[in-house]
C-alpha cells in the first residue's frame, strides 16, 4: 500500500517575477519556471515515484507545470484532474498590482496583515482561511480517497492552496501556517497511515 501524495508549487510565474498579487489571473511560467517545474519532474523520477493520478487547478501555470513533471517522469497521460478548489487564493482588488504600488496605496502595515493574517481578506478577495474553506472539503472527498485506497497521487496547485493542504495534514494553527513558505518546484511527499494521519514527511529540495 502505497498511499504517497506528493504536493508541489506551480514554477515561477512571469508575475512572481514582477513582484505583482496574481490569485486568480493567469500569467504563464517565466523559463526559469519551466525549469523548476522539469527539475521537480526529475527529482520524482530519480526517487522511483511512478503515479496513478494528477490533480492540479484551474489556472495554467499549475496546469504548464503538471505538464512539464510528467513529461519528466515519462508520463505525459497520466489520468487528471482539474478543479477549481485548487485554484489559488483570489486577492480580490490586489490582483494584479505590484505589491510596493499596494504598500504606497494602502500603506505597509496594512498589505502586511492582508497577505499574512490567516482570516482577514483584502477587499474583494479570499483570506487563507477562505481558501481552506474550499481546499479541505475537496481534498477530504476527492483527494484523500484516492491516496488512502493505496495510490500515489500528485498535486500540483499554489503557494496558499497548498499552504491549507499543509497546515491540514501537519496540524497547525492559523498563525503557525501563516509563516510557512511553500517554495516553487519543490515536491512536497507525504505517506499517510491508514487513519490518514501523516506517517512520514519529505521535503524533496535539491
Amino acid at each position: 500500500m502505497s498511499r504517497t501524495l506528493v504536493l508541489v508549487r506551480h514554477g515561477q510565474s512571469e508575475w512572481n517575477l514582477k513582484n505583482l498579487f496574481t490569485g486568480w489571473k493567469d500569467p504563464d511560467l517565466t523559463e526559469k519556471g519551466v525549469e523548476e517545474a522539469k527539475d521537480a519532474g526529475r527529482s520524482l523520477k530519480e526517487a522511483g515515484l511512478i503515479f496513478d493520478l494528477a490533480f492540479t487547478s484551474e489556472l495554467s501555470r499549475a496546469q504548464r507545470t503538471l505538464a512539464l513533471m510528467l513529461d519528466e517522469l515519462g508520463a505525459p497521460s497520466l489520468p487528471t484532474i482539474r478543479n477549481i478548489a485548487l485554484n489559488e487564493r483570489d486577492y480580490g482588488d490586489l490582483s494584479g498590482l505590484n505589491k510596493d504600488d499596494a504598500r504606497k496605496k494602502w500603506g505597509e502595515e496594512q498589505v502586511h496583515v492582508w497577505r499574512r493574517s490567516y482570516d482577514v481578506p483584502p477587499p474583494g478577495g479570499e483570506s487563507l482561511k477562505d481558501t481552506g474553506a474550499r481546499v479541505w472539503p475537496y481534498y477530504i472527498h476527492d483527494i484523500q480517497p484516492k491516496v488512502l485506497g493505496g495510490g500515489t497521487v500528485l498535486v500540483v496547485a499554489h503557494g496558499n492552496s497548498l499552504r491549507a493542504l499543509v497546515m491540514a495534514l501537519d496540524g497547525l494553527s492559523g498563525e503557525e501556517i501563516v509563516g510557512q513558505e511553500i517554495a516553487t518546484g519543490v515536491p512536497i511527499l507525504y505517506r499517510l497511515n491508514a487513519d490518514s494521519t501523516v506517517a512520514e514527511k519529505v521535503v524533496m529540495e535539491g
